[in-house]
């Protein structure tokens, strides 16, 4: 039984951020800058406010929404998730770990209680790296891990690149050296999030303690061959990009599964180039996303698909693979990982430890600063679909452990 947290608030605040999304009625979609990005972010503030939060947009436009306490010196908690989405996605990958932030500053609010230490919400964006190609953007710049030199370089589907896209949103790129977070100025970040996986709901289990992240790679191959006609160019003569990268793309799946050790590989975007129905491609871009519990697998993967590409050389295809982003496994705080199932168990749900097979920007800051990641369950299992789906009594219960943990960390 919920005990702080209002599901009803909670459920007005999720619907009301997904009334800014580009595809309505066909899933969740909002891109990193877009106009409904902006809507958004923009709702999010109007949130914080009225849950007494000092806001701030830095200079990436990452918002920030600080529960001032009573001695600023003290470096805060920092508490959120992310608010871009995949394309067509659900409403809740993101956006309830924001929203479970605000939903704690309402609670300290609503009690009268000015914690010691102060407490920072925070929106991010460009987790997915749908926009951009690149995840965890957010984390990456907030720690340093991305230098900022970079962004000019990084670019959308449309060739416009970061530092241009941040002009249109607003934003001053000549501020980026401001978006690093030193570690003193953060005590500790915590992270709400739907699981994204079946387990939590076919056990009956209320939420999951995150103790670890898998270890996983992003990867970008592109196949270059020669664009001709299609009715006029033999097939003996022809170099087909297209045919170059199918014959990768045939042998990938079976790696990870002759390697198992819970290893899976995924390509998710496939970009056939120039796109013409009677035009032979004469390039294709595709995304290869790797992930396992244990380091040495992820990198065995990756030496074996480089191998698989390198193959579409020996039959004539010029060839690139650039490796997007790497992260090793992440143990989260053992200590924040005590605390969270301490009051997991006073609030009696029922609770698990998990290993997460999904990245999170908690993967990113658990190196920086001590890191908790807790999960709530989601219907089926499903998500980045338009039928995700977690229950907002489930996402309060996750709310309430949130709270009752930084409650303890702030005093």
């Amino acid at each position: 039984m919920t005990n702080f947290a209002n599901p009803d608030r909670i459920q007005s605040m999720i619907d009301g951020l997904d009334a800014f999304n580009a595809t309505p009625g066909e899933g969740t979609t909002r891109a990193t800058f877009s106009p409904e990005f902006r809507q958004a972010s923009d709702y999010l503030r109007a949130q914080m406010e009225k849950a007494g939060l000092v806001v701030r947009e830095d200079a990436v436009g990452n918002l920030f929404g600080r529960l001032v306490g009573r001695d600023p010196a003290l470096a805060p908690v920092l508490v959120g998730s992310h608010f871009d989405s995949v394309p067509h996605g659900g409403k809740f990958d993101g956006p309830a770990g924001v929203i479970a932030g605000i939903e704690t500053a309402f609670l300290f609010q609503e009690l009268g209680i000015t914690p010691t230490r102060s407490i920072d919400v925070i929106a991010m964006i460009e987790e997915e790296g749908s926009r951009f190609g690149s995840g965890l953007m957010a984390s990456r710049l907030l720690t340093g891990k991305l230098p900022t030199q970079q962004l000019s370089q990084i670019k959308d589907a449309a060739g416009i690149s970061f530092t241009e896209a941040m002009r249109s949103y607003g934003l001053d790129p000549e501020q980026l050296d401001n978006v690093l977070l030193p570690k003193e100025a953060v005590h500790a970040f915590l992270e709400l999030h739907i699981e994204q996986g079946p387990v939590l709901e076919a056990q009956g289990e209320d939420v999951a303690i995150v103790d670890s992240i898998v270890c996983l790679t992003q990867l970008r191959v592109r196949i270059y061959g020669a664009a001709g006609h299609a009715g006029t160019t033999p097939m003996n003569a022809r170099r087909d990009a297209l045919v170059g990268a199918v014959a990768v793309l045939s042998e990938l799946p079976g790696l990870a599964k002759d390697i198992g050790q819970n290893a899976v590989l995924t390509v998710g975007k496939v970009d056939v180039k120039p796109g013409g129905a009677n035009v032979i491609p004469d390039e294709v871009e595709f995304t290869v996303d790797i992930r396992a519990p244990e380091e040495d697998v992820v990198r065995q993967l990756v030496a074996q698909t480089r191998a698989a590409v390198a193959r579409a050389e020996d039959a004539g295809f010029r060839t690139d693979v650039v490796e997007d982003l790497f992260a090793q496994p992440t143990m989260l705080s053992s200590e924040i990982h005590t605390r969270l199932t301490k009051h997991a168990d006073q609030l009696q749900l029922k609770s698990r430890s998990m290993v997460s097979g999904a990245g999170h920007d908690a993967m990113i800051m658990a190196d920086y600063v001590p890191t908790g990641l807790i999960f709530v369950p989601s219907r089926n299992g499903v998500s980045h679909s338009p039928d995700e789906w977690t229950d907002y009594d489930q996402l309060a219960r996750g709310v309430d452990v949130i709270f009752a943990t930084i409650r303890e960390m702030t005093e």
